[in-house]
């Protein structure tokens, strides 16, 4: 399936599941270092075809296309400009996520495991007037971390390695605040308690190499007994490592091998060094989207 189509169907996909009515929301995916597809102002995301879909670069000028770009463009200049490993950005207005927003309640208590894996803390971003500086003033605020966001009295966000990561993000939080929605009328959501929810972020890193977006509170950063936090990256780490896993993010599949190497038991302990983290978030700075 060729980019644009597969864009194109997840536009309808977000019109059909009612996560945008008439002419809302604004979809678009990184095509290199600094072009996107993104979706034309005015247009229902139900009805669009790959025709109506324009390129731009990553300052908001105009590449092809003769659509009229959306003001709400700034959202995904401001993701794509901050974080190489956001290719996607869908915004939209889904119902209860909404609702949350304009309640102006945030998503960030540990209610549902999957929800800490692959969203982690959904914050709430304050009002900021659409189509002004105001829009992404409050987005600048999370925007290091967050996989999604919900904004204040206008929908939510959701960032991807993909256009349908992002979706399904959006998808997962549109589900997560119905049912949290719910099961307030039943008396209220019982949070995971903070040594299960750290007890859950250190199987994610250790065993499935996933590092959530969720963070305990100070006084809830309770140390279990035999479980300690995962790095990052272990102290002995390869470049090809490293690079490795930003080439798994940029093809937006984490589990795609870029290097056909038979696990990482088989990188040489020549190529290896110690690094610090700061190194290491040098050497990912300097690799991404380097022109030839």
């Amino acid at each position: 399936m060729s980019l644009k189509k597969e864009f194109i169907k997840i536009c309808h996909m977000v019109y059909e599941k009612g996560f945008v009515a008439a002419t809302d929301g604004n979809l678009s995916q990184r095509i290199n270092y600094n072009q996107a597809l993104i979706t034309p102002s005015g247009k229902n995301k139900g009805e669009l075809n790959e025709d109506d879909l324009l390129v731009i670069d990553l300052d908001g000028n105009l590449i092809e296309g003769k659509g009229k770009i959306s003001t709400e463009v700034k959202m995904h200049l401001l993701a794509y400009n901050s974080r190489r490993d956001i290719n996607a950005v869908v915004h939209a207005h889904p119902v209860y996520a909404t609702a949350f927003a304009a309640a102006g309640r945030d998503l960030t208590d540990p209610v549902f495991p999957e929800v800490i894996l692959t969203l982690g803390k959904v914050h709430l971003c304050e009002y900021g007037t659409p189509s002004t500086e105001e829009l992404i003033l409050p987005i600048k605020k999370f925007i290091d971390k967050a996989w999604a966001l919900l904004l204040q009295n206008h929908g939510a966000v959701t960032f991807g390695v993909s256009l349908k990561d992002a979706y399904y993000k959006m998808e997962k939080l549109e589900h997560a605040a119905k049912t949290i929605f719910i099961a307030e009328q039943l008396g209220g959501a019982k949070k995971i308690p903070p040594e299960k929810v750290k007890q859950l972020l250190s199987i994610a890193r250790s065993t499935y190499g996933i590092h959530p977006n969720f963070e305990l509170e100070a006084d809830e950063n309770i140390k279990l007994p035999g479980v300690n936090d995962e790095p990052l990256y272990n102290n002995e780490v390869s470049y090809s490592q490293i690079i490795e896993d930003r080439l798994r993010a940029r093809a937006g599949n984490l589990n795609v091998n870029p290097f056909d190497v038979k696990g990482r038991n088989s990188i040489s302990n020549e190529n290896r060094s110690n690094l610090s983290k700061s190194e290491i978030d040098e050497i990912i700075k300097e690799f991404n989207y380097k022109k030839d």
